[in-house]
């Protein structure tokens, strides 16, 4: 960083990963292989990418940081498998990368655009194999929370119909710079039909599980009233409340309102 003249914008979250030990174990952990076409969002000074660069068959740069795009671009002249793309990720068409083939995505990104990437990767499923991001820790456990505990929500549900998901490595803070206050984690959502093909209406799931949850003090009767007042026999039980229902529950409660 000291070399390059760069120095970290905070109004872009930036904080980068500085340890080339957690560098190799975050690029191990994600995998690739020579057969990869891999989105790289925010490289940055190109920590992951010198690791990822030759071990894929073609790995795409996305960085919005203008400065930072032309030390990548430097740095890497004669890499022939990278493309370097600078711009804004959460405004990329992601089905316009590399047509007629499944992409993968990866990077150390801000914390606060976590979940506005991961409704990004939703909306292109289909085109994604997996998705594997470094973000803030407390919301990696949310990913990843099950059923009946306070961290379970709508990250939790959205992400565990649409994927398998994985908690592959925690990351401490002292490995960026500036250091961020809290600690990060490595989270894999490995993209599946298996519980999405179930479901009868997504959008009307999307819309009771975000009223649901927008009240989760509440009971489904109370939260979901618009829905449970109509004429249609449900079988879940109403006086329950969001975070007691599993994934296949919000399925079941879907198709029971759309039959």
């Amino acid at each position: 960083m000291q070399q390059a003249g760069i120095r970290a914008k905070q109004s872009l979250g930036q904080n980068f990963l500085v340890d080339q030990n957690i560098a190799k174990n975050i690029v191990r952990a994600f995998g690739p292989s020579k057969d990869d076409r891999v989105i790289e969002i925010g490289p940055g000074f190109g920590i992951l990418t010198v690791h990822l660069q030759p071990q894929v068959k073609k790995l795409i740069a996305v960085e919005i940081d203008k400065r930072l795009y032309e030390n990548i671009q430097n740095q890497f002249a004669h890499a022939d498998n990278l493309h370097l793309v600078q711009g804004d990720f959460l405004k990329q068409d992601l089905f316009a990368f590399e047509p007629g083939f499944r992409i993968r995505l990866i990077g150390n990104i801000p914390y606060n655009i976590t979940s506005p990437i991961f409704f990004k990767a939703l909306e292109a499923h289909e085109k994604i194999i997996d998705l594997t991001l470094l973000i803030q820790k407390e919301v990696a456990q949310r990913v990843v929370a099950p059923h009946g505990c306070k961290d379970y929500g709508i990250l939790s549900v959205f992400s565990q119909l649409y994927a398998d998901v994985k908690i592959l490595l925690t990351v401490p803070n002292t490995v960026f710079r500036p250091r961020p206050k809290v600690e990060s984690a490595l989270v894999r959502w490995t993209f599946t039909q298996e519980r999405l093909k179930k479901v009868r209406d997504v959008n009307l799931l999307r819309i009771i599980v975000k009223q649901a949850f927008g009240q989760r003090r509440k009971m489904l009767r109370n939260s979901l009233k618009d829905y449970l007042s109509m004429e249609r026999k449900v079988t879940i039980k109403e006086t329950q409340r969001p975070e007691q229902l599993t994934v296949a529950d919000w399925i079941k409660l879907t198709n029971e309102l759309s039959a």
